[in-house]
């Protein structure tokens, strides 16, 4: 397994770990999954998230490469901002779903999934037939991800920038903790606010401490990856290789708000995803709650009142702030109205939900 270069503090703070894409990463701290996550929701918590893949994508080709690349409009785009986007494959399916940072003239960042680094990598270069400039630098770039209300005050203390001129989905680059050349983005994956920075790793722990020093007045605590789903799943984020795969396409997943089909852009199976956008699809992804006590899990069947099978549990969690059952799945598109009954098979026992649309955590 690889190791982050926060790893040892992880293990220090008596972390439960666990393999995940590879690397020796967190689940949970001594505090529970349960603990972090409220301390996310009402104060702020710092997850490593280390393990992520970064490539930059440079020269005067950077932009028709991403047009034809991903199912978002790149040209939109101002210096400065950052966009949420997926690479969809010859099949109607996404390869995976990423954000691209728009960071300088013909220079674009892409953070990928860590679990499709390679995957990722070797579609862009298989697929980069104009000449663009591709540099994977997952291996030279660290990251934490510092989430929840209280992270604005946190980090404030720590750098020149203004960090409440950064408007969402937004970011910069400039000196933080002492470290020149940290990229602060408003970002996440949690919907409770924050920042993500991204840094070399021989500058980790310096900004480590620096922002458990800064956070200690708010109770700042360091968050796993159980808490890290829990939080995205109460906002209906999707999560790739659950939610997201190599045959979900983007607009069953509902994701046709980052589908732009504007002229020019004639990104990998444009054709058939248009079509899908007009003629609809036989399946949708929706947000349910349970009505009945239950946890869903994934790969649960979906049944309607009849019982007869009409989809899948793709996530499945119970909600720490709504002390209820809550999930993703893909039903047939007849039962993906909000406020349609449901039925999820546990084991046998069939167990009464509706369809909801996120956030789950109002």
């Amino acid at each position: 397994m690889k190791n982050t270069p926060f790893t040892e503090k992880h293990i220090a703070l008596g972390a439960k770990m666990h393999e995940f894409a590879g690397y020796n990463m967190p689940i949970e701290y001594p505090t529970g999954i349960i603990q972090e996550h409220m301390t996310v929701v009402n104060g702020v918590g710092v997850f490593d998230v280390s393990h992520m893949g970064e490539f930059w994508v440079k020269g005067p080709k950077a932009l028709p490469f991403l047009q034809q690349i991903t199912s978002n409009n790149v040209e939109a785009l101002t210096i400065g901002q950052a966009q949420y986007s997926c690479f969809p494959n010859e099949q109607g399916g996404i390869v995976d779903d990423l954000i691209v940072y728009y960071y300088e003239p013909e220079k674009y960042l892409l953070v990928v999934n860590a679990a499709n680094i390679e995957k990722d990598w070797n579609w862009c270069v298989s697929h980069n037939q104009i000449g663009a400039e591709l540099q994977n630098s997952s291996d030279n770039t660290a990251q934490l991800a510092v989430q929840g209300p209280k992270a604005l005050a946190t980090l404030q203390k720590l750098t020149p920038i203004d960090l409440s001129t950064i408007p969402y989905y937004h970011f910069t680059h400039g000196e933080f903790a002492g470290v020149k050349d940290v990229i602060i983005s408003n970002t996440g994956y949690t919907g409770a606010g924050g920042f993500e920075i991204y840094f070399y790793p021989q500058d980790a722990e310096q900004i480590w401490n620096a922002v458990f020093e800064a956070g200690a007045e708010f109770g700042i605590a360091p968050i796993g990856l159980g808490a890290r789903d829990t939080l995205r799943l109460e906002m209906g984020f999707c999560l790739y290789g659950n939610d997201l795969n190599d045959t979900t396409s983007p607009i069953e997943a509902g994701l046709g708000w980052i589908t732009k089909f504007v002229d020019g852009k004639n990104f990998t199976n444009r054709a058939e995803l248009e079509r899908q956008k007009k003629e609809g699809v036989s399946r949708k992804l929706v947000g349910f709650e349970m009505i009945d006590r239950g946890i869903p899990r994934e790969h649960y069947k979906l049944l309607n009142t009849d019982g007869e099978e009409i989809g899948e549990v793709t996530s499945g969690t119970m909600s720490p702030t709504r002390k209820i059952g809550i999930g993703l799945g893909y039903v047939k598109p007849e039962y993906s109205k909000t406020g349609t009954d449901i039925l999820i098979d546990m084991r046998g026992r069939k167990l009464k939900a509706v369809v909801q649309k996120p956030p789950f955590r109002k």
